[in-house]
């Protein structure tokens, strides 16, 4: 069962010019695509998907795209999402055909958790999320909302990096396995880290013991 329903529309015709027009409408242009089905695209209502993509899990889930005009049954995943720049407006969304069981590979959010009494920040320092989004591959119906790091055992200056951290059941980081021939530094990133106090706030503590 999918974790949210969007309603579509069959888009019969494509083109800079028409997708143009459908945005001035109200409708933003979209395509589903992959598994063993000819291309689809489709459009949908702006206000509609407008509200989905401000739910952060909307992004992570199973989708139900209900086309009308269309045949058939479409659970997805948001593969991509195109914003104009300058407008800060949703163009375009490229929706990717999945099953339950397939094994996908998406971005999923970090999320720091036991930062406040970890050692580094009682005294003094701060928690830096280096990565805020890891690659995972999992089943297409056990995506998690986000990861969670545990940030109680950091002491200032501390990281947390890719092969330091254990994948929850189900889940695989897949940056743990890259090549072993490959720069360490580069392979084995940075994912959180814990970082001294800014110098002003040192500044700012100095002048109150002055005081």
């Amino acid at each position: 069962m999918s974790d949210f329903i969007l309603n579509a529309e069959v888009r019969e015709t494509t083109g800079k010019a028409h997708a143009r027009r459908m945005r001035r409408a109200g409708k933003i242009p979209g395509i589903i695509y992959g598994g063993d089905k000819q291309d689809l695209p489709i459009s949908v209502e702006f206000y509609e998907v407008s509200k989905l993509l401000s739910d952060e899990a909307f992004y992570t889930s199973m989708l139900e795209v209900k086309v009308k005009g269309s045949r058939g049954k479409n659970t997805v995943l948001l593969k991509d999402t195109q914003w104009d720049p300058l407008k800060e407006t949703i163009t375009h969304l490229d929706f990717f055909r999945v099953s339950a069981s397939d094994v996908v590979d998406v971005e999923v959010p970090v999320e720091a958790i036991n930062d406040a009494k970890c050692p580094g920040v009682v005294a003094g320092g701060m928690i830096d999320v280096i990565r805020r989004h890891l690659a995972v591959q999992c089943r297409a119906d056990s995506i998690p909302e986000h990861i969670e790091v545990d940030c109680s055992k950091l002491q200032i200056g501390d990281s947390i990096h890719i092969k330091d951290m254990v994948a929850p059941k189900g889940i695989t980081f897949p940056d743990q396995h890259a090549d072993a021939e490959a720069d360490e530094e580069f392979v084995n990133y940075t994912v959180i880290t814990c970082v001294p106090p800014t110098v002003e706030k040192a500044a700012t503590e100095t002048e109150a013991d002055s005081e």
